[in-house]
């Protein structure tokens, strides 16, 4: 069962256009794996945390999360806190997209465990090379070989 193509990307952006700049990101990187969008921290950390509060339910699943810190109803700071202390999640890379540049803001969520933090709004080289720096992101992901269409 260690298919490794089926990752999901889980992005938690309130930000419509934002959402849409970064999906096309996504796309144009050559990453075809699905995206599930949030717009609020509450309804992303239901869906990742699941019934029970311990995200076990998606333990064993390959999950990316790309998470705003800016969002309507609850930092991201908050959410990375609550994917990095759970069991079934702490092991999803996290990367942060904020519009933040505040240092200290971005040592936290170092501290708390995010893999790559992505200044907004996202700039396509940036991102693909934070997704490239991001080694683990292609073990996960599957890329098309260069020639093979």
């Amino acid at each position: 069962m260690s298919d490794h193509t089926s990752v999901t990307i889980i992005m938690i952006e309130d930000d419509e256009g934002h959402a849409r700049l970064i999906e096309k990101n996504i796309r144009r990187a050559g990453v075809n794996n699905e995206i599930k969008p949030f717009t609020t921290g509450s309804s992303a950390l239901e869906f990742l945390l699941g019934a029970d509060g311990t995200g076990m339910q998606h333990a064993g699943e390959a999950l990316l999360i790309l998470l705003d810190l800016n969002l309507p109803d609850m930092t991201g700071v908050d959410i990375l806190q609550q994917v990095k202390q759970s069991a079934g999640l702490k092991l999803a890379p996290v990367v942060v997209l904020t519009t933040t540049e505040d240092r200290r803001e971005i040592q936290r969520c170092y501290d708390l465990g995010c893999n790559v933090y992505i200044t907004k709004p996202v700039d396509y080289e940036h991102f693909a090379q934070a997704i490239r720096q991001l080694g683990l992101f292609f073990s996960v992901i599957q890329v098309p070989e260069a020639g093979r269409a």
